[in-house]
């Protein structure tokens, strides 16, 4: 590395004037999250029509999807249909690695269920799941209808239940599911950022097209943890 390719090097007091200067804006960032989020608990909400999805237990409710709890998130995981493993969706890939069972432990503890829903046929999301070695519930929308239509896969929603009745509370997509992604939050920590392209850094920092890096040698980065077979 050059002095143009890294940090400026300075005196531990000048790093420490430049840190304390830099706390005050990401502490005015924080509060800004915390009105926003006080904005989002305050949207109205809209109210499901009756719809299905299918599960390892069959055909069931969205109600059902609850496992008796008052609310639910789901991912909505796009899905290449008959693609083997290695040519599913490296983005929600690198969505659901972070949704362990220990995460949707705490979630339950606020009495929120999380599951996945994908276009795809039951039998192959619920192989990728395994294979991946994932607990969370999965269920297919393949015959589910419009209702729970996604633009292709990528989406973050949020329901209510209210005894029979479903509502939907919240939606997001794109970098809006940036909450599930913890590996960029922590990347953004660093000096070189997430070294992507649309990023504002200093001249000479490494980038590269934004998303390159979740596929490696042909599989998404996450399935070289399961695997070591080579990509025909």
């Amino acid at each position: 590395m050059t002095e143009s390719t890294i940090p400026k090097i300075v005196s531990r007091e000048e790093w420490e004037r430049a840190r304390a200067e830099l706390l005050v804006r990401e502490k005015e960032l924080t509060h800004v999250g915390d009105e926003v989020a006080a904005a989002r608990r305050r949207l109205p909400m809209t109210r499901m029509e009756p719809v299905t999805v299918v599960g390892q237990n069959g055909t069931v409710s969205l109600n059902d999807v609850f496992e008796g709890r008052r609310m639910l998130i789901v991912y909505h995981f796009m899905w290449n249909k008959g693609a083997p493993h290695q040519k599913q969706c490296e983005g929600c890939t690198h969505s659901q690695t972070g949704m362990n069972s220990e995460v949707c432990a705490y979630l339950a503890e606020r009495d929120v269920t999380y599951a996945v829903f994908s276009s795809g046929p039951l039998d192959e999301i619920v192989a990728y799941r395994d294979f991946m070695g994932w607990t969370t519930p999965w269920y297919s929308t393949a015959d589910s209808g419009k209702v729970l239509a996604t633009r292709d896969g990528g989406d973050l929603r949020c329901y209510l239940r209210e005894g029979d009745q479903v509502f939907e509370t919240y939606q997001t997509k794109w970098r809006g599911i940036e909450a599930m992604l913890p590996t960029l939050q922590l990347l953004d920590l660093t000096p070189y950022g997430r070294q992507e392209t649309w990023e504002d850094s200093p001249a000479g920092w490494p980038q590269d097209k934004a998303g390159s890096w979740w596929r490696r040698d042909g599989r998404p980065v996450a399935q070289w943890t399961r695997t070591d077979a080579a990509v025909k």
